[in-house]
C-alpha cells in the first residue's frame, strides 16, 4: 500500500538490472491544467505574494469561534474578506459578527477568499493528501513542524513552475531582514533560513533517490525518463541558485553551517553535471550502436600501456648522460595522465569514504573502474570500461569546478576510441557533444591533438602535424613542444613555440617550460638564442623578486620550489652546457659573453664531464674558455687537475692507440699554450703561481641581495594557470601544468680557485677579440636570421681576467681544430 509522504509519493521499490532495490520517492505526481482559471489565480496569487505574508499562509489556523466556553477548533480554509484574518471556519463565519483577532465587524456577503495554500490544493499544484494528514494528525510534535512543512510546499509549487526566483527573495527579505523577529517557536523557525536549508537538502535528497532507480534502467527505459531528467536537470540549477543566494548571507564568515552548505552545493552541482552528460549518453544509447576501434577493453588496455612505455623510453634526455639530469621531473607521462593527476580523483574519493553521500551510488559501474584504479595506479582508471563509467567517474567523483576539464577528458575518451574509424561513423557524435556544451573547435582540436601526440604510432603524430597550426597560440600547453622535441621533431616544437608567443623571454614561464625552451632551442642549433634566452628570463626572474619582495606569493608560485633566482641560472645554464656538450657543440657555447654567475656552472658542468672521461675534450675547452678571456691562473688550475685526471686515465689498459694519441697531443698543445699565458704574468705572480703560494681566490658573483641591474622595470606579465587536461601558461581546458621543483645536481668540484699569493682584483674589463662573439641585445624570431647580429647597445656582459697582464696571447685556432678533430673520431661521442 502507498504512503503519503510530504512531498509526493513513495511508490513500490523497483528492481535494478543488478538485483539492488530502491526506495524511489516520487516529486507530486500532480498534472494540473495549466489553462485552466484555478491554476493560473493560485499562480499569480503566490508570485504576488508580499513574502512577509507568505509565512503566515503556510501555519495551520484553527477556528477561534467559542460554543460553550470552548474553542469551535476546526480547521480554517479561508480568510476573512473584511480584514484578511484566517480565524473563522466556514459555518463560524457566518453567524459570528466580529473578526476573534482584531474585532472588526463581519460583512456576510460570503466573499471570503481561499488561503493560499488551500487555493493550490484546489487547483492541483499540491496534493490534497498532505493536507488531509496535516489536519488529521493530532501529535503535538508534529503539529510544530506542520507549518514548516506547508512553506516547503510553497517552495516546492514554486521550483515546478520556475518560480524558483521566490524562494531566494525569500532568503533576502524575510531570512536576512534583522528586523523580522517574533516570540512564538514555529514563527521564528519560519524566518530563520535554516527552513530554506533544509527544504533545498530534502529536495535534493528526493530527487537524488528518483534518480538511482532510473540510473539502474535499461537504456530504452531511461529514453522514456528523458523528459523528467531535463526537469531534475531545471530544478537542480534553481537549488543551486537558492544556495548562492544562502551563502551570500554568511558575508564572509567561517562556520560550520557555510562548510555544510558549500558541501550540499557542491553534491548538487556535481549531480547536475552527471545528470547533464547522461541525458546526452540517452539520447546516443551510450553509443551501443556505434562501433569502437578497439576489438575489445582488454586490447585498449594493452595499447595504452604501449603508450606509456613508448612515452618513459622518449623521455628525455634520450640517452644516459651522467651530467644532466631531467630537469623538468615529469619522466615521461601521457597528456590523459596528467589530466586526471589534475582533477584530484583520488583524493575525491578518499574523502568520501566512511562518509553518507547523497550521490555516492549514482553511478552505475564507474565505482568498479575507481576500485580498478586505486590497485593498478592511474593507468587502470584509464581507459574507462565504458562509456558509462566515463560519466561516472569524471562527473560524480571530481570537483565541479573542473567542469570544463572534465568534458575535454570526455572528449579526448571518445577520439580514443573512434580515430583511425571511418569519420563518418563517429564525427557527427563529437560534433553533438561540443554543440551540446559549448565546446569551442579549438578547444576540441586541442583535445585530438593531446589524443594523437599520445599515441605512439607514426601515422597519429603526422597527422597531428596538420593540427598544429591551427591550435598553437598564445594560449597552447607547453606540454606539446616538449613531446614534439622528445619525437625528435625539434622543427615543429621550434614553430608552436614560435606561435606560442613564449620564446623570446618577454614573458614569465615556468622553471619545467623554460628548460624545454632551451632545449628546443639548443636542438634546433640556435645556441645564441638559447644564451640570449636564458640570460634575460633569469634577469626578469630576479627583477620579478624584488618587485614582489623576498617572499612575494606571486613570485613563489613561479618558482615552484626554487627559492631563489640563481637556481634558475644554475638549471638553465647546466642544462644549456650538457646540451651542447651531447651536440658537440661546446667550442661555439665557451665564446659565448657569460657573467660570473653563469661561468661558474659552465667550469663545474665541463669540469665534471672531464672527470667522469677524461679521453674527451670537454676539460680542453674549459682551458681555452680561461685562456679567450686572460685568465691565465685560472687556465693554469684547470690544466693541473686535467693533467692528473687524464695521467690516471692513460695508466688504465683500456685505452685505445688512436684515442691516446689525440690525447697526448692535446695535453701537449694545452700545456704550451698555459705556459705562454703564464709568462705574461709578472715575474713575481708567476713564481707564486708555479710555487703553489698564492692565496685562493673564488671568483665572485653577484649577491642575491643586490639591487636589480635595471631599473625602470615595466609591468611583469604573470603566468597564468592552465586549464583541457587543464588551467598556467595555457588556456587549455584539459591540461594544468604542475609547479615542478627541479632537482639540482650535487658539484662534483668546487668552483675554481686560483693558486698561491695574494690579488686584490681578478677580474677585469672584457676585451673582446680573436673567435670572442659580439653579443646582441635584441632576441631572434627567426631562424633565418640568426647570421644577421647586430651590436646590442643595452646590455653588458662582464668577462674576468688575471691581474697585472701588459700582452695579450693570441690564441692560435690549432688547438680548437685539434679539439674539433676529437670530436670528429667519436672521443665525445655520449
Amino acid at each position: 500500500m502507498e504512503k503519503p509522504e510530504i512531498n509526493g509519493l513513495i511508490f513500490p521499490s523497483s528492481n535494478a538490472s543488478n538485483g539492488r532495490s530502491f526506495r524511489s520517492v516520487a516529486p507530486p505526481s500532480l498534472h494540473p491544467n495549466f489553462s485552466s482559471r484555478a491554476v493560473r489565480e493560485a499562480l499569480e496569487h503566490l508570485a504576488s505574494i508580499d513574502l512577509s505574508e507568505l509565512f503566515n499562509e503556510a501555519k495551520i489556523e484553527y477556528c477561534r469561534a467559542t460554543r460553550d466556553l470552548r474553542s469551535c477548533g476546526r480547521y480554517v480554509q479561508y480568510v476573512l474578506s473584511s480584514c484578511g484574518h484566517a480565524s473563522l471556519c466556514t459555518e463560524c463565519s457566518q453567524r459570528c459578527d466580529l473578526c476573534p483577532i482584531c474585532r472588526i465587524p463581519l460583512t456576510k456577503s460570503g466573499n471570503n477568499r481561499l488561503r493560499l495554500y488551500d487555493e493550490c490544493i484546489d487547483a492541483g499544484l499540491i496534493s490534497r493528501r498532505c493536507d488531509e494528514r496535516f489536519q488529521d494528525n493530532e501529535d503535538r510534535d508534529y503539529r510544530l513542524t506542520a507549518d514548516v512543512q506547508r512553506l516547503h510546499s510553497f517552495f516546492d509549487v514554486a521550483l515546478d513552475n520556475n518560480l524558483i526566483s521566490l524562494v531566494c527573495h525569500y532568503v533576502t527579505d524575510i531570512c536576512m531582514d534583522e528586523s523580522a523577529v517574533s516570540s512564538d517557536a514555529v514563527t521564528a523557525l519560519l524566518l530563520d533560513e535554516k527552513v530554506v536549508k533544509d527544504w533545498v537538502k530534502r529536495t535534493f535528497q528526493n530527487m537524488a533517490r528518483e534518480l538511482q532507480g532510473i540510473y539502474y534502467l535499461e537504456v530504452e527505459e531511461m529514453k522514456n525518463r528523458v523528459s523528467l531528467l531535463i526537469k531534475f536537470s531545471v530544478h537542480l540549477a534553481g537549488l543551486s541558485s537558492v544556495l548562492e543566494v544562502l551563502e551570500s548571507s554568511f558575508k564572509g564568515r567561517l562556520s560550520a553551517q557555510l562548510h555544510d552548505l558549500r558541501n550540499l552545493q557542491e553534491s548538487i552541482l556535481k549531480t547536475k553535471q552527471h545528470l547533464e552528460i547522461t541525458i546526452w549518453c540517452i539520447r546516443h544509447q551510450f553509443l551501443e550502436h556505434v562501433r569502437s576501434r578497439h576489438a575489445n577493453f582488454t586490447s585498449w588496455c594493452n595499447l595504452v600501456r604501449e603508450r606509456k612505455s613508448a612515452a618513459i623510453s622518449r623521455a628525455w634526455p634520450p640517452d644516459v648522460l651522467h651530467h644532466s639530469a631531467d630537469s623538468t621531473g615529469q619522466g615521461g607521462s601521457l597528456f590523459i595522465e596528467d589530466a586526471l593527476a589534475n582533477l584530484d580523483i583520488e583524493q575525491a574519493y578518499d574523502q568520501e569514504i566512511g562518509e553518507e553521500s547523497d550521490f555516492a551510488f549514482l553511478q552505475k559501474n564507474g565505482a568498479l573502474s575507481f576500485i580498478r584504479s586505486k590497485i593498478e595506479g592511474m593507468t587502470g582508471c584509464y581507459p574507462f570500461e565504458s562509456l558509462q563509467a566515463a560519466v561516472d567517474i569524471l562527473f560524480l567523483r571530481c570537483s565541479s569546478d573542473l567542469v570544463v576539464a572534465k568534458q575535454g577528458i570526455f572528449v579526448y575518451f571518445l577520439f580514443d576510441r573512434h580515430w583511425s574509424r571511418p569519420e563518418e561513423e563517429w564525427r557527427h557524435i563529437v560534433d553533438d557533444f561540443a554543440a551540446s556544451f559549448g565546446i569551442s573547435r579549438h578547444s576540441l582540436l586541442e583535445s585530438f591533438t593531446f589524443c594523437l601526440l599520445d599515441d605512439h604510432s607514426d601515422e597519429a603524430l603526422l597527422e597531428s602535424y596538420q593540427l598544429l597550426p591551427e591550435i598553437s597560440g598564445p594560449a597552447s600547453h607547453p606540454k606539446i613542444v616538449q613531446v614534439l622535441l622528445e619525437r625528435h621533431n625539434p622543427e615543429a616544437a621550434h614553430l608552436v613555440l614560435c606561435w606560442s608567443g613564449r620564446d623570446d623571454g618577454s614573458r614569465l614561464v615556468l622553471l619545467s617550460e623554460a628548460v624545454t625552451i632551451i632545449r628546443v632551442k639548443v636542438e634546433r642549433g640556435l645556441l645564441t638564442e638559447a644564451f640570449a634566452y636564458q640570460r634575460m628570463l633569469c634577469t626578469k626572474v630576479r627583477e620579478t623578486k624584488f618587485k614582489y619582495g623576498p617572499s612575494g606569493d606571486a613570485f613563489d608560485d613561479l618558482k615552484g620550489e626554487c627559492r631563489s633566482w640563481m637556481d634558475w641560472i644554475e638549471v638553465l645554464v647546466t642544462e644549456f652546457c650538457c646540451l651542447c656538450i651531447r651536440r658537440n657543440v661546446v667550442d661555439r657555447i665557451i665564446e659565448l659573453p657569460w657573467n660570473a654567475d653563469e661561468e661558474k656552472y659552465i667550469h663545474k658542468c665541463l669540469l665534471d664531464y672531464a672527470a667522469v672521461n677524461p679521453s674527451t675534450t670537454m676539460g680542453s675547452l674549459l682551458v681555452v674558455f680561461y685562456l679567450q678571456r686572460y685568465r691565465y691562473v685560472e687556465a693554469y688550475q684547470v690544466n693541473l687537475k686535467l693533467w692528473s685526471l687524464e695521467k690516471d686515465f692513460i695508466s688504465t689498459d683500456s685505452v685505445n692507440e688512436e684515442v691516446l694519441s689525440m690525447m697526448e697531443s692535446q695535453r701537449q698543445w694545452r700545456k704550451e699554450l698555459v705556459d705562454k699565458g703564464i709568462e705574461l704574468l709578472p715575474e713575481g705572480l708567476q713564481q707564486q703561481v708555479k710555487t703553489g703560494t698564492l692565496s685562493d681566490i673564488v671568483v665572485a658573483s653577484v649577491q642575491e641581495d643586490e639591487t636589480p641591474a635595471r631599473s625602470g622595470l615595466s609591468e611583469v606579465q604573470e603566468p597564468k594557470s592552465a586549464s583541457l587536461l587543464v588551467p598556467s601558461t595555457s588556456d587549455s581546458i584539459i591540461l594544468r601544468p604542475d609547479h615542478m621543483a627541479t632537482p639540482l645536481r650535487p658539484a662534483v668540484f668546487e668552483v675554481p680557485k686560483i693558486l698561491g699569493g695574494s690579488v686584490n682584483n681578478s677580474r677585469v674589463a672584457a676585451v673582446n677579440h680573436g673567435s670572442s662573439l659580439i653579443f646582441q641585445g635584441k632576441l631572434f624570431a627567426d631562424a633565418a636570421r640568426i647570421s644577421n647580429v647586430e651590436v646590442g647597445k643595452n646590455l653588458k656582459f662582464e668577462d674576468v681576467s688575471s691581474p697585472g697582464i701588459h700582452g695579450v696571447l693570441q690564441i692560435p685556432c690549432v688547438l680548437i681544430f685539434l679539439v674539433r678533430g676529437a670530436n670528429q673520431i667519436g672521443v665525445t661521442d655520449i
